[in-house]
């Protein structure tokens, strides 16, 4: 799967996942699945791809809600991203925090139980924000939706979120 395609596949999926959270009937879980039927129907896509893009979106929304600080305010969200969020292109930042929210009720009762952590690696897909070689600190951000390449000062593959 190119990387465009991973990406599109990604902004896509966290679409679906928004409408079908909008639905509050839906449960995390249930509203992945939907999200993830509605991708396969587009078209495109293997089982094992859209299972892999909904694990990248999921690790990427269980992030941002079980970050410290308010999403509501624009200055946490951009000390979270580490950039101005006006600096965000083709991303539906709306929905993604909307599901961030949505999410962090029913995500407290995990961080209670333990502390999650989120390993982010090389040719996997992401949402904007910035992210740090755990070999060697180099940080890098994207903008958008993005393919994590290998960290270009060290070759290093894998990243935390910062």
């Amino acid at each position: 799967m190119g990387e465009n395609k991973l990406i599109k596949a990604y902004d896509d999926l966290m679409g679906h996942l928004y409408e079908a959270l909008d639905d509050t009937l839906h449960t995390v879980a249930d509203a992945l699945e939907i999200a993830k039927e509605k991708t396969s129907a587009l078209g495109g896509h293997t089982q094992e791809e859209i299972n892999k893009i909904a694990d990248y979106v999921m690790r990427d929304v269980e992030h941002v809600a079980t970050a410290p600080s308010q999403q509501n305010d624009s200055n946490s969200l951009s000390e979270w991203l580490k950039f101005d969020i006006d600096l965000i292109e083709n991303f539906a930042l709306d929905a993604f925090m909307d599901i961030a929210d949505k999410t962090k009720v029913k995500l407290a009762a995990l961080e209670m139980e333990a502390k999650l952590y989120h390993l982010y690696k090389s040719g996997e897909v992401a949402g904007p924000g910035t992210f740090v070689c755990d070999a060697c600190g180099k940080q890098i951000a994207f903008k958008s939706t993005s393919v994590i390449p290998a960290c270009p000062e060290c070759k290093g593959g894998s990243f935390s979120r910062v």
